[in-house]
């Protein structure tokens, strides 16, 4: 009995289709396998190296020292911390109000010919090397704050911190906008025709019905202002700095030293490798991973409590 050269054809063809899908299968699997492997990859090499350091310096005295001296074996990684937080809450104090502002606006005020201008040229911030924000803090933005009449070292939070701010502002703006322009029109034109304002509708309706995506785009900009290296190392200074509650804005005003900036100039010293400085930068960065983590996992919580579903 003869085949039918048609029904031939077909298996060959289906069968042809089943092995590119497999294929395509296994690529996209392996991409995404690749990637898990990355992350892991790096936790697993910070642990390993940040034992070697717990070994030679005390754990305790590592989280609650609230000195930081490698070059003299005093590692305290408060004054980091806090130099961290510094940064990240006075970054989000200039982020926050003007990314969010800037996205009401693209989203509810601006004509579509103003938000395709407006929006590529804002998201051109995220697109600037951080050494040139870190070059104008130094050069341009600490004389001026020094002639607005405050006493700033040459080496500031303060600078590093607003120009860390404006630096994450696209990261808020632009993630809130997506946000915002996610609401239905439908919620929008009830609002109107219950004789609202088009300022009312974006702070009643608009902003509470996107408030998860809005919360989200300020946990990863202040995931993106706490691992910032570049600014902090060449505004903020290296001198370790422990927060003093009793007159805070001596740490805004002075040099400090942030986690990131600890672990470039542990990099970059003449610490050689297998002494406690030069393994410190393994602890920090796994100090800093964790850090990140939880702030990540906050978000992904914000944004599960407070996701709005529409049909």
């Amino acid at each position: 009995m003869s085949t039918d050269p048609i029904d031939a054809d077909l298996t060959r063809s289906v069968d042809g289709r089943i092995a590119k899908e497999r294929l395509y299968h296994w690529l996209l699997f392996g991409c995404a396998a690749l990637t898990i492997f990355v992350t892991v990859s790096i936790v697993v090499t910070l642990a390993a190296d940040a034992v070697t350091f717990f070994r030679q310096v005390n754990a305790l005295g590592f989280l609650t020292g609230t000195t930081w001296e490698s070059s003299r074996d005093t590692f305290g990684v408060l004054p980091l911390v806090s130099a961290t937080l510094i940064v990240t809450i006075v970054s989000a104090m200039v982020a926050i109000p003007i990314g969010t502002a800037a996205a009401v606006y693209l989203s509810e005020y601006a004509s579509d010919r103003m938000r395709s201008v407006l929006k590529p040229s804002l998201e051109i911030l995220a697109g600037i090397p951080t050494v040139v924000y870190g070059y104008l803090a130094l050069v341009y933005l600490t004389p001026w704050l020094r002639t607005a009449g405050l006493e700033l070292n040459l080496f500031n939070l303060l600078s590093a911190s607003i120009m860390v701010g404006i630096m994450i502002i696209p990261m808020v703006s632009s993630i809130s906008e997506d946000a915002m322009s996610a609401v239905p029109d439908s919620l929008r034109q009830a609002g109107y025709g219950l004789g609202a304002t088009k300022y009312e509708v974006s702070t009643g309706i608009v902003i509470p019905a996107s408030i998860s995506g809005i919360f989200s785009s300020y946990i990863l900009a202040l995931s993106r202002a706490i691992g910032e290296t570049m600014i902090v190392v060449m505004a903020g200074g290296m001198q370790a700095r422990m927060f003093d509650i009793t007159n805070p804005f001596a740490n805004l005003f002075n040099s400090g030293q942030t986690m990131t900036a600890a672990m470039v100039h542990a990099v970059t010293s003449d610490a050689t490798g297998g002494t406690p400085e030069f393994y410190s930068m393994f602890a920090i960065g796994l100090t800093l991973f964790f850090i990140t983590f939880a702030m990540n996992l906050l978000s992904n919580r914000i944004a599960m409590r407070y996701r709005e579903e529409y049909q």
